[in-house]
C-alpha cells in the first residue's frame, strides 16, 4: 500500500517551491529551486494521475453498491471497473518506480573509458569495435561524443581511449556498461580458422561539475610539455601536452589531444573531477551496504558481465542471463537500448525488492 502522508508531503513541497519561484529569489536559490523541482515533476504527475483513477474506482464501486443501480448500469459498471483497476494496479506500479530513490548523477554526462585487455591486437580492435558501438548509440540518442584522449593499437583500433558524452540522462542510460566486455571471434589475420578471446575494460563516469567536487589548487601539481606524436616525433613546437597530478589520491591525468595548452588542462580538469566524483561515489556505494546488493553486478569494472559471440551472432549479458542473437544490431547502437532497458528494468525490480522487504 502506497504510504499518503508521504505523497501528501511531496505534492506540498512541490506547490511550496512553485510559489517560491514566483517569487523571483536570488539566482543562486532560484537555480537550486529549479532543479529541485525538476526533480519532483514526474513524482507528481504519478502521484495525480494514479490519485484521479483510484477516485474513478471508488465511484465505480460505490454505484455498484448502491441498491438503486439498474442491472444495465450494474453491467456497463462492473465491466468499467474492470478495466479502471487493471489502469489504477499499471498507475501504482508506475508511482511505486517514481517514487525509487534517483542516482543524484543519473541525469549527468558521463566520461567513457575503453582499454584493451588480454588479447594484444584483437582486444585493440575490439575495443575500437565498442567505442564505434557507443558512439553510433549516442548518435541514435542525440548525444554529442568528443574524444578526450586516445592511443592507438598497432593493428587498428585504441589501447586506450577515452571520451565526453555530453547529453541529458547519459549516466543513466550507461552506467550499467562498466566492466570487463569479452569477444570471441576469428581474427582476420587467423588463418586456421580457429575462435580467439579477447577482452576490453570499459568504464563510465558521471561527468563532475565543479559544484559537485571541490579541487584545492594547492593539491595539484601541473607539468607542461611538448606532445609526443607516434614513433617519438614531437606533434607541434609548443609546451601543450599537460599532466596534471592529484596529490591527495595520487589521480595522474594526462591530456596532449589539443595544440592549445589551455584546452588540455580543461580536459584534464574535466577528467580530474569525474575520476575524483567517482572516487567519492565508489567510497560511498561501499559504505551502504543494502545500496551495494540492489545494484546490477557488483560495480566491479575487473567483473567480467558481457560475452559477444560473432561466429554465432550472440550477445549474452552475465549479469541477469539475458541473451540476444542480434550481435550485429547491437554493434551498430541500433539494439544497445534491448540489453540496457533489461538492465534497467531489472536493477528497478530489485530496489523495489529491498524497498517493500
Amino acid at each position: 500500500m502506497l504510504p499518503q502522508d508521504k505523497l501528501d508531503l511531496i505534492l506540498r513541497r512541490h506547490d511550496e517551491i512553485s510559489a517560491r519561484l514566483a517569487g523571483a529569489p536570488e539566482a543562486a536559490v532560484y537555480v537550486a529551486l529549479s532543479r529541485e523541482l525538476a526533480g519532483l515533476e514526474e513524482v507528481v504527475r504519478a502521484i495525480r494521475e494514479f490519485r484521479t483513477q483510484a477516485q474513478e474506482v471508488a465511484g465505480l464501486e460505490a454505484m455498484l453498491a448502491d441498491p438503486a443501480t439498474d442491472a444495465e448500469m450494474r453491467g456497463l459498471a462492473e465491466e468499467e471497473l474492470r478495466e479502471a483497476e487493471g489502469r489504477l494496479a499499471a498507475l501504482e506500479r508506475d508511482l511505486q518506480l517514481a517514487l525509487l530513490p534517483k542516482d543524484a548523477a543519473d541525469e549527468k554526462s558521463a566520461i567513457l573509458e575503453i582499454r584493451a585487455g588480454t588479447g594484444g591486437d584483437e582486444a585493440a580492435l575490439f575495443a575500437g569495435d565498442l567505442f564505434r558501438m557507443y558512439q553510433r548509440y549516442a548518435e541514435t540518442k542525440g548525444w554529442r561524443v568528443e574524444i578526450l584522449s586516445a592511443s592507438e593499437g598497432t593493428a587498428g583500433g585504441y589501447k586506450e581511449i577515452i571520451a565526453e558524452v555530453e547529453g541529458r540522462g547519459v549516466f543513466a542510460r550507461l552506467k550499467f556498461e562498466s566492466g570487463t566486455h569479452r569477444v570471441q571471434r576469428v581474427p582476420d589475420t587467423e588463418t586456421q580458422g580457429r575462435i580467439h578471446t579477447s577482452a576490453a575494460t570499459v568504464a563510465v563516469l558521471p561527468e563532475a561539475e565543479e559544484v559537485d567536487v571541490d579541487i584545492n589548487e594547492a593539491d595539484l601539481k601541473i607539468d607542461t610539455m611538448r606532445a609526443q606524436g607516434a614513433g617519438g616525433q614531437h606533434v607541434n613546437k609548443t609546451e601543450s601536452a599537460i599532466r596534471i597530478t592529484h596529490i591527495p589520491t595520487n589521480t595522474i591525468i594526462f591530456v596532449q589531444d589539443e595544440r592549445s595548452q589551455h584546452k588540455n588542462r580543461a580536459r584534464a580538469m574535466a577528467l580530474l573531477r569525474a575520476r575524483i566524483y567517482d572516487m567519492e561515489r565508489q567510497k560511498l556505494d561501499a559504505e551502504r551496504a543494502a545500496d551495494r546488493r540492489s545494484q546490477v553486478g557488483s560495480g566491479d569494472r575487473s567483473e567480467r558481465i558481457r560475452t559477444y559471440n560473432f561466429p554465432q551472432g550472440r550477445l549474452t549479458d552475465h549479469r541477469i542471463n539475458l541473451t540476444l542473437y542480434k550481435l550485429d544490431k547491437v554493434m551498430t547502437g541500433e539494439a544497445l537500448d534491448e540489453v540496457i532497458d533489461a538492465l534497467v528494468t531489472h536493477h528497478q525490480a530489485q530496489l523495489l525488492a529491498a524497498s517493500e522487504g
